[in-house]
């Protein structure tokens, strides 16, 4: 990229992250302008603020790149502006979890920035739709649904991790394990109680490689099921899952697919996509191959747990 080929965006959500994350907004902010680039500095007021910047942006003519500070619901939905656009997006880390940005490669250090936007390598990345709702991510049905569901109606700002330990020990003791139906690819692959994740990448909270065979630009969603109803079998899916051996257990279905249904005989089984509450069930999770462009630094792994931590610890 070189200055002369047009501005570029940096939207940023003034209401996430943690320190760590909120440095290197404004360092990288700072290289690019003594770089001479022309940086337009844009704040988000809402999710919907945020899509409709990136909107803007995709359409702009003289816009050669997006860059995105803030969460995953942040980062989302300027992804969900961005689509179709062509326009190379950096997702810098400054949430509360960062799933994308740790998929992607990116650590707390402002010359992983650096080195990703001088290196220009970019990747396509496909999105997940559920009923009409995009997620980057992952997605979580029954008891994970539930944690962000009591997380969400308890919130009255910024959310860090403790925000969670309330709400996840109340649905340890409180969950009742709803009674899937779960169909991938028109095929129904199992019925019965548990909990279910469809994503787009291979790790979820704390570095956990729940979905350890997923390619974020495979044209595929990852599906894993775990058989589960009771807080002992959830602690044994704990174990296996931190030991990246789950997937080879008979209470567990792996699969990947283009179109997932999940519906419930039970009410009141609650949902959510990257963090955020999702829709009622049944839910029809379609992929959207190659919707944008991401940009990696150079040999981009994902970000381990020591990389996690140290953005938690902020």
């Amino acid at each position: 990229m070189h200055k002369d080929d047009g501005y570029i965006s940096y939207i940023i959500n003034p209401k996430s992250g943690a320190s760590s994350g909120k440095h290197m907004v404004a360092k990288f902010n700072d290289y690019l302008r003594k770089k001479g680039y022309d940086v337009r500095t844009c704040f988000t007021k809402s999710l919907d603020h945020a899509r409709e910047m990136a909107e803007d942006a995709g359409r702009s003519e003289d816009c050669q790149m997006v860059a995105v500070a803030g969460g995953d619901g942040t980062a989302r939905d300027v992804i969900h502006g961005l689509e179709g656009s062509g326009k190379p997006l950096m997702v810098i880390p400054c949430g509360t979890e960062n799933l994308l940005a740790n998929e992607l490669g990116y650590d707390v250090k402002t010359k992983t920035l650096i080195k990703a936007f001088e290196g220009g390598e970019t990747r396509s990345l496909d999105l997940g739709c559920a009923n009409g709702q995009h997620f980057t991510s992952i997605a979580g049905f029954g008891f994970d649904g539930e944690v962000v569901h009591r997380v969400n109606m308890e919130r009255s700002g910024h959310i860090n991790h403790l925000d969670y330990f309330w709400p996840m020990w109340r649905t340890l003791w409180e969950h009742k394990y709803p009674n899937f139906k779960l169909t991938v690819d028109g095929e129904e692959i199992f019925e019965g109680c548990g909990l279910i994740f469809v994503g787009n990448i291979s790790r979820y909270a704390v570095g956990l490689e729940l979905l350890h065979y997923a390619d974020y630009s495979d044209g595929l969603l990852d599906v894993c099921f775990y058989k589960c109803n009771s807080r002992l079998h959830l602690a044994k899916h704990s174990v296996t899952s931190i030991l990246k051996i789950h997937s080879d257990m008979s209470d567990v279905v792996y699969r990947q697919g283009k179109v997932i249904e999940i519906s419930s005989s039970d009410e009141g089984v609650y949902s959510e996509l990257d963090g955020d509450p999702g829709p009622d069930l049944p839910v029809k999770i379609e992929v959207i191959p190659q919707a944008v462009n991401v940009i990696v630094p150079p040999g981009a792994k994902p970000a381990g747990i020591r990389t996690r931590l140290l953005r938690i610890i902020g």
